[in-house]
């Protein structure tokens, strides 16, 4: 989603528990056993993580709050988005914004008479006053905003300024997640490294119980928008997809963002309560570690080249994710770009980048790149076996079969891949800090393709490859260099410039393709499962307020919208 300056200055008010959108149209459990299941308390998971630390703070990626989900439910953005509906925005803790400056700088008009649940006003100085400390500290500006000066005119009035424009960058800006200056000022040395076990935010609940196998939240009583009509909300700490979804099915589990084999009959079938869509929303990708064999250097291409081809998308959607995650496929599907949500994109330029499958091409590319079939079955070249390990989360059992299946089939091509299952907790830092040789991973989901080809391509994000905010593949090289002046024009570009943004796309498309820094493979969707037998008010294929899986910042509007059944 991307807005017109003149769009921004438009009036959106937001009343007590409803949603007015802004748009360019106008407009204590354990884990894996059954929670509680008072009507009083929503109980809701968005992937299984095993048991999680004691630590809430929100920018850390490894925080109870991102893995389980309820970060936006205590700290709250300045704008919300539906990532259905692009050119669609909801006022939160910002009424409304302007651009200035080329794109160089953003001025958020603020919510009055909103506090943090410990009573401390949150206002336009204790926002400044955190985008300034994301500039000091770059591992809590996990989103690489280029930060030159924040400050506070009046209470209500939020000026940043950027050392480029940041037209595109809306989403990563408006979503970081506010926290309270009179706590967090307090802390002593990077606030990146801070265990926040007592989360004060300005968000509709807090913090009731903490174990490692669940979290319960309690509604905030004096939530400006007014409480919010569900009391509590649990979120287990399930430790796989099996026992996730066997809660899910004895509806011990409301609300689930989970792969269920055979959805309509395990699930749907069993109860007329029992309801699911998921809608595509990012791209699905293996990211190969290039500065590690067999990978890196000048030979890492063919490698990159040949499992792609290697690679039946097909039937890992059809087997590994039941089909309910489409294969990347047609005009464009080398690209990464995702389809259908974004085939605007997709021009005579690139529609001829398709992702096949073609196993004997695999192996010639490699024989020409040198590779020779070694008596193992594998091929071998300077005394080394084209083999790699894939890193996938075992609680992540769609991830796995997935992998399995990708690894017989490179098996036929003479490629040897193994599969390391990790905790979740693991294979969140190890993307992070470069330890793997490829993963699989899902893409950056946003208003626009810039947020997840930015994600892929932006070298900013790896400056410091043991600590990587993005650029996992750490790609470099003069394509890196022009992915980054394209992503640099593309955030320059005024949202009416539809033309020039299309032609900053294009040439992201093309470099994803020619070089494949990533590997897509299928459309990742937005698992979404609930039992609405306690609780009306879900989003729909007919009313798609917002995307319906139960993680932040979407699973904060749904809430709010939820109403008790009578």
């Amino acid at each position: 989603m991307r807005y017109k300056a003149s769009l921004a200055a438009a009036a959106c008010v937001i009343g007590a528990l409803g949603l007015a959108a802004c748009s360019s149209s106008g407009g204590g459990s354990t884990a894996g056993g059954s929670s509680s299941s008072s009507s009083q308390v929503l109980v809701m998971e968005q992937s299984p993580t095993g048991p999680v630390a004691d630590d809430m703070n929100p920018f850390s990626t490894t925080g109870a709050g991102n893995l389980l989900g309820f970060n936006n439910m205590i700290y709250e953005p300045l704008l919300q988005f539906d990532d259905l509906k692009p050119g669609t925005w909801y006022p939160w803790l910002a009424n409304n914004f302007t651009w200035s400056h080329g794109g160089e700088t953003i001025t958020f008009t603020l919510r009055s008479g909103v506090k943090f649940t410990n009573g401390e006003a949150f206002n336009a100085s204790n926002a400044a006053w955190e985008f300034n400390l994301l500039k000091k500290y770059p591992d809590i500006n996990t989103n690489g905003l280029p930060i030159s000066s924040a400050s506070a005119p009046n209470a209500t009035t939020l000026v940043i300024n950027f050392s480029s424009p940041q037209y595109t960058n809306l989403y990563n800006i408006a979503d970081t997640a506010m926290v309270p200056e009179g706590v967090w000022s307090k802390i002593s040395g990077d606030p990146g490294k801070y265990a926040d076990t007592n989360p004060i935010g300005t968000g509709p609940y807090k913090l009731k119980t903490f174990s490692p196998q669940s979290v319960t939240l309690t509604r905030n009583t004096s939530y400006w928008q007014g409480e919010s009509h569900v009391p509590e909300l649990e979120y287990p700490a399930y430790d796989s997809n099996t026992s996730a979804n066997q809660a899910l099915e004895d509806g011990s589990l409301q609300w689930a963002g989970n792969f269920v084999q055979n959805i309509q009959s395990q699930f749907v079938n069993k109860s007329s309560s029992n309801h699911y869509w998921d809608f595509g929303l990012q791209t699905e990708t293996i990211i190969p570690n290039l500065n590690k064999f067999p990978f890196s250097g000048s030979g890492g291409l063919a490698v990159r080249e040949a499992i792609s081809y290697g690679i039946n998308r097909q039937e890992v959607s059809s087997v590994g994710e039941d089909g309910q995650q489409p294969p990347v496929q047609g005009a464009g599907s080398l690209t990464g770009i995702t389809l259908p949500l974004d085939k605007q994109y997709v021009t005579s330029a690139t529609a001829g980048d398709v992702a096949t499958y073609d196993p004997a091409k695999a192996k010639s590319i490699l024989e020409a790149a040198g590779w020779k079939m070694g008596s193992s079955g594998y091929f071998q070249k300077d005394g080394q076996t084209l083999a790699f390990s894939i890193q996938d989360p075992t609680p992540y059992t769609d991830f796995i079969t997935d992998d399995q299946i990708m690894q017989q089939q490179l098996k036929q091509v003479g490629i040897d891949m193994s599969v390391q299952g990790t905790s979740v907790q693991a294979w969140t830092n190890n993307l992070a800090d470069g330890n793997f040789q490829a993963m699989a991973h899902w893409g950056n989901g946003g208003i626009s393709p810039y947020n997840m080809y930015d994600n892929w391509l932006d070298t900013t994000l790896d400056t410091n490859p043991s600590d990587a905010t993005g650029n996992y593949e750490h790609f470099s090289g003069p394509d890196a260099n022009k992915a980054e002046n394209l992503l640099k024009a593309y955030a320059a570009t005024p949202t009416s410039d539809t033309a020039a943004q299309t032609q900053d796309v294009v040439g992201l498309e093309e470099i994803v393709a020619k070089d494949l820094p990533v590997i897509p493979i299928f459309y990742g969707v937005a698992w979404f499962e609930y039992n609405d037998s306690q609780w009306s008010g879900w989003p729909s294929q007919s009313n798609m307020y917002a995307p319906g899986e139960p993680t932040g910042p979407f699973n904060e509007i749904v809430v709010l919208k939820l109403r008790p059944k009578s």
